[in-house]
């Protein structure tokens, strides 16, 4: 009997994870370019064979007897589909339409330097006229940082190019991958590679003057976390019967 409470406890920690999963993606519905991300769930019969001898997940039961118990977290996926377009009428504000991602240098706080990637076009010039994010990280050309000149207008044409006076200044570096599962999540809005990645022609075209939103329904979320909810105190409801059960055999089936 008690065994269930161990197929409780796993649900219950599977479906915290989804939640957690869940209020990140609500807390980032305002985050320019953010791309939701959602939980998996391996149910006991596809883990059973690898589990019965693994103490190495604290996230899944233990075997008691020859059998072991309850739900397995799997793995965590981001959603890169495309998000709805915003116009602000700013020439640096820009949208990828399609696949790819804008190449940013960024600065650590220790100052060492790396390679990030971001679906968030909003960029300005900083006071030496570098094309830079909003929290100062450098906009990556195909010949390195962009500079322009801050008192001349610029144009941005859908291939990514830069004019001023009609003559191109530089090219935004697109970079896209062949595999996308080869990519993390850095901060907010930043993605990172892993080992393995591979790099592929993106196909796209430049919006200048309009952001890429955050991919994601507020309301579907919202209905995602009272199904979560309602699952959880589901599982809670099963831990407090067998609670009340175990009181009973305990305290009450062993008097005379």
């Amino acid at each position: 009997m008690v065994k269930g409470l161990y197929t409780a406890y796993t649900g219950l920690i599977n479906e915290q994870h989804r939640m957690d999963v869940l209020t990140n993606n609500l807390a980032n519905a305002s985050t320019v370019g953010f791309k939701k991300e959602g939980a998996t769930s391996q149910c006991f019969d596809e883990v059973l064979a690898y589990k019965i001898k693994d103490t190495t997940d604290p996230n899944f039961a233990r075997p008691l007897g020859d059998i072991s118990l309850g739900v397995k977290i799997g793995e965590n996926y981001t959603d890169h589909s495309q998000g709805s377009m915003r116009d602000t009428g700013n020439t640096y504000d820009m949208a990828i339409s399609g696949s790819g991602f804008f190449t940013v240098q960024f600065t650590n706080k220790k100052g060492v330097q790396s390679l990030k990637y971001t679906r968030d076009g909003s960029f300005t010039l900083n006071k030496d006229g570098y094309l830079v994010t909003k929290d100062g990280d450098f906009v990556q050309g195909t010949n390195g940082r962009i500079r322009l000149n801050p008192l001349q207008p610029a144009s941005i044409d859908q291939a990514g190019n830069i004019y001023q006076n009609n003559t191109r200044v530089a090219t935004l570096d697109i970079t896209d991958f062949e595999d996308y599962n080869y990519l993390e999540h850095y901060g907010e809005n930043y993605f990172q590679t892993v080992d393995g990645f591979k790099e592929k022609a993106g196909d796209y075209k430049i919006m200048s003057g309009y952001l890429e939103m955050a991919n994601m329904s507020v309301v579907t979320e919202m209905v995602n976390m009272i199904s979560v909810s309602r699952a959880y105190e589901t599982n809670q409801k099963i831990v407090q019967a067998y609670d009340g059960s175990l009181e009973i055999a305990a305290n009450q089936l062993g008097k005379v």
